[in-house]
């Protein structure tokens, strides 16, 4: 196609990477109660550390686990969780609410995603976290909630062996959940009641907990892989086009090895990056554009957007010439709609570029169905975002296909179909392809709209 390697002439991105692999015979014992890993709770870790004991760690009933100043809530008030074992709700109190004056109603914030209870538990010096399970608030079945932590794990490591992070990172299904509450003379749905209380304290449960998690660790490399169109005039402004190549490779069960080939989530998503770098290529060669555009297939999304996180410190792009992110996640492979998804409201000027394209198509802008699920967060363009940069995610997992989420995602069945059409996917790469050119030819610096950490953060680098 003619595209230069984008990391001074190489097009890997080198991303290594601890692999981790959590020993599944293990048992989560409650005072007398005991749960079964994978089927009723699930472990893992971040740390370097082959073995990690809870050895009667007590129990803490956090609420939400959100310390969020601005919306004034704080569930860690008044408590001291440093070396126990704390349990949470998954989202926020908006969406269990429905009320759009606390938190953002029933679309999700960061402060719902389990990435960030992860975060804010290890801050307050917590042990261990298992978040306990609900389907319609978390976005997804038990299913994907045990087939995407019960397998290897990839994490970048730094200098202190990831110490910071959370020794224990879990979940707990819904069923266990009831149990272990009901040992300590409560109920899911009484303490769901008291956590959505903005004066509410956590509630020590007067059990403890035991389980030793073992991992074993290996050390790997993957690469992101990145391709440059270079501008003519302003060739350090960069617009970034790009997608995750990774899914979930082989599972070995007892039944045999199970392939999981992620052929919408997101090989789709790989081949319309390919797809568009080849049609902004010829635009290029017939009249060049100003800014550059990089193409980045990003790896280990599903593991925690790892190649991203990478990325995104800036070693081979500096966030300050980075114009916007255009972030591809599982691609419509059925016919045509005459609509684009558009993930967040009222983020950025990038929406308008969104619309514009759309307008041209004869589509309008949908808003996301599904905003209590927070898919905003749970993409690559997200670890640009933290880091000041707005971007768009494309995605249409399950849309058209009402039977996607239940019985593909992140499963076997995501393989590749003949019946498929592909007309979404090729509206969308147009679509892309008319923001990406339109922000190689201007001088737009697309701004966010409401005051946020991303804002603040873009702010740092001038912008």
């Amino acid at each position: 196609m003619g595209l230069t390697g984008g990391n001074n002439g190489d097009y890997f991105q080198a991303v290594p990477m601890a692999k981790l692999t959590s020993k599944q015979n293990m048992l989560l014992s409650i005072d007398d109660l005991s749960f079964k890993a994978g089927s009723e709770f699930t472990a893992r870790t971040q740390q370097m550390e082959t073995d990690i004991q809870l050895d009667k760690s007590e129990l803490i009933f956090v609420g939400y686990g959100i310390n969020a100043p601005e919306y004034q809530w704080n569930d860690y008030q008044d408590i001291d969780v440093k070396g126990k074992t704390v349990i949470m709700l998954v989202n926020d109190p908006g969406f269990a609410t429905q009320d759009p004056q606390l938190f953002t109603g029933n679309a999700m914030t960061y402060y719902g995603r389990w990435t960030y209870k992860y975060e804010e538990a290890a801050k307050q010096g917590a042990k261990a976290v298992f978040i306990i399970h609900e389907t319609d608030a978390a976005g997804y079945p038990w299913s994907v909630v045990e087939s995407s932590n019960t397998g290897s794990k990839y994490t970048l490591v730094d200098d202190e062996n990831n110490t910071s992070k959370l020794p224990i990172m879990g979940w707990i299904h819904h069923d266990a959940s009831e149990q272990l509450l009901e040992k300590a003379g409560l109920t899911l749905p009484s303490v769901k009641q008291l956590a959505l209380q903005s004066d509410f304290k956590a509630i020590p449960l007067n059990l403890t907990a035991d389980l030793l998690l073992k991992t074993e660790i290996e050390h790997a490399q993957s690469n992101n892989v990145i391709a440059l169109i270079k501008g003519t005039e302003k060739p350090d402004e960069t617009i970034v086009i790009s997608a995750h190549w990774d899914h979930f490779g082989t599972k070995h069960t007892p039944q045999g090895p199970e392939i999981y080939n992620g052929a919408i989530d997101n090989a789709t998503g790989v081949a319309a990056t390919l797809e568009i770098a080849r049609i902004l290529m010829e635009q290029h060669k017939s009249t060049p554009f100003k800014r550059s555009i990089l193409f980045v297939n990003f790896t280990a999304e599903e593991t925690g957007m790892i190649g991203s996180e990478l990325f995104a410190q800036g070693e081979i792009l500096p966030t300050k010439n980075m114009v916007g992110l255009l972030n591809i996640d599982g691609m419509n492979a059925l016919d045509g709609v005459d609509y684009i998804l558009q993930y967040g409201n009222n983020m950025s000027e990038l929406e308008e570029y969104l619309e514009q394209a759309a307008a041209k198509q004869l589509r309008k802008v949908k808003l996301d169905p599904r905003p209590q699920n927070g898919l905003f967060f749970r993409s690559d363009h997200f670890s640009m975002a933290k880091q000041g940069v707005p971007g768009l995610l494309f995605m249409s997992l399950g849309d058209t296909d009402p039977d996607y989420i239940t019985h593909k995602y992140h499963k076997e069945a995501d393989d590749y179909s003949p019946l498929w059409s592909l007309g979404g996917m090729g509206q969308d790469i147009a679509l892309i392809a008319d923001i990406a050119s339109t922000l190689a030819n201007n001088d737009d610096w697309p701004k966010w709209k409401t005051d946020s950490d991303f804002k603040k953060r873009r702010a740092e680098d001038g912008k």
